[in-house]
């Protein structure tokens, strides 16, 4: 197996001149470069604003005020009654307000903006975790279709060699010329599955390639993996590790959090709120063809600073507090099971992985013995064949035969590694 790959390496028109990527680079590129991770993180900007603004929603509020306006026609007098006087008034004034008991409702809306950020980080994390699962199967997939191609090649050497050796002897008039033609067409459909392999991993090639975002597939070329078959970890071992680490499980619980503060938040709208408010002003009045205090002086005198507070008590709200309450306990219920869907989902995924990690091993056990038979029994029909005793249907179905064990050997091997390194990644989220 591991001659194939390295004859799929060396002899792949793939292999020249091509920038190679191992598997930790594939996935960090692709993280770096995904659309809905870079969405995801711009989702997070939005949750450090909303905390920000939940705690700018304790300071207070400050504002200035000015005013010109101008009456024509009966307007008032000093003597407070109206006549047909033009009249002008200036108004200034500066106003501070600050919430001193607002319910507990701006501390729980802080506390559930920081819960929602948590919540969207790990789902940020969730979406790299959906990221590198994908990319580390389709290097996986690129890896199988190189090697499939090195035992189609392998398998076309056969024929090639055959095809000399047949053309020898017609040459010396030792075999009738139509073997030749039954050597040279076996060795025709040989090219062709080389060719077809070769087209394989272009198109794995070019799906890796979009994955990570590359512009173009044009010299990319992916590193082969140092280790034959890693052990296969336990199932429930798994779970109780992934349930501690699994960004998109504990993204669902930590929605469990932010629905039970949401329901803190509602309940706050049955809370009285006290604010107090403070400010200072003055005013100028200008009445036309009678005499007026001067600007300086009217604004002295029309100096006024006031403080006050303000106590609110719901009593009734047209039930829109109860509404509310009811609404966020309906969400919870919902976080509740989503929860457990996350959780009986990812039960399902490692159980899934392991017995199909389990049913690759058995094939690929098995397949390397049938290998191995496959194998004399191609070199006994060879030999058979050379000697004029075996036809060329038995030459071309021992040669397929040897062909479809090194495939299921090699389809073995591969999803093997790929479900082991699935359950690996569920276990401790790394690769």
């Amino acid at each position: 197996m591991a001659a194939l790959l390295t004859l799929a390496l060396g002899g792949s028109p793939f292999a020249a001149s091509a920038e190679t990527w191992t598997l930790s680079q594939c996935v960090d590129y692709a993280i770096a470069h995904n659309i809905d991770i870079r969405r995801m993180a711009l989702q997070a900007d939005e949750g450090e604003l909303a905390v920000v603004e939940a705690k700018d929603a304790f300071l207070p509020q400050l504002d200035a005020s000015a005013s010109q306006s101008f009456s024509f026609g009966r307007g008032l007098t000093a003597e407070n009654v109206y006549a047909n006087r033009n009249t002008a008034s200036t108004q200034w004034g500066v106003n501070f307000s600050l919430p001193l008991f607002q319910g507990m409702r701006e501390y729980r809306r802080l506390k559930v903006a920081e819960l929602s950020l948590q919540q969207t980080l790990l789902e940020c994390g969730s979406a790299r975790d959906n990221v590198t699962l994908n990319v580390m199967s389709q290097y996986l997939q690129v890896l199988y279709c190189k090697e499939v191609a090195a035992s189609a090649r392998s398998q076309a050497e056969y024929s090639a060699f055959e095809v000399e050796r047949q053309r020898a002897l017609v040459e010396a008039g030792k075999v009738a010329e139509a073997t030749l033609y039954d050597v040279e067409a076996l060795a025709a459909q040989d090219r062709l599955q080389v060719v077809t392999a070769d087209n394989d991993i272009r198109i794995a090639l070019v799906n890796l390639a979009n994955m990570l975002q590359l512009p173009s597939a044009e010299g990319f070329d992916v590193a082969p993996f140092d280790e034959a078959t890693p052990p296969l970890p336990d199932a429930e071992s798994v779970f109780t590790s992934a349930e501690a680490v699994n960004h998109s499980l504990l993204s669902a619980a930590q929605g469990l959090k932010v629905a039970e503060g949401n329901i803190s938040l509602a309940k706050a709208g049955f809370i009285p709120t006290l604010s107090f408010s403070g400010g200072l002003g003055s005013s100028y009045y200008k009445l036309s063809g009678v005499p007026n205090a001067g600007f300086g002086t009217q604004m002295r005198n029309n100096y006024s600073t006031y403080i006050g507070f303000s106590l609110r008590i719901p009593l009734f709200d047209a039930f829109s507090t109860r509404n509310q309450v009811r609404r966020a306990k309906v969400q919870r219920l919902n976080a509740e099971l989503q929860y457990e869907q996350r959780r009986s989902d990812l039960h399902k995924e490692i159980e899934l992985a392991y017995c199909q990690a389990k049913g690759a091993r058995e094939r690929l056990l098995t397949s390397r013995e049938t290998l191995e038979k496959s194998r004399l029994s191609f070199t006994a029909t060879q030999e058979r064949f050379n000697l004029g005793r075996a036809t060329i249907a038995d030459f071309e179905q021992a040669k397929n035969n040897l062909f479809r064990t090194e495939v299921t050997g090699i389809q073995a091997l591969y999803e093997y590694l790929l479900r082991v390194k699935v359950l690996r990644f569920y276990q401790s989220n790394a690769l």
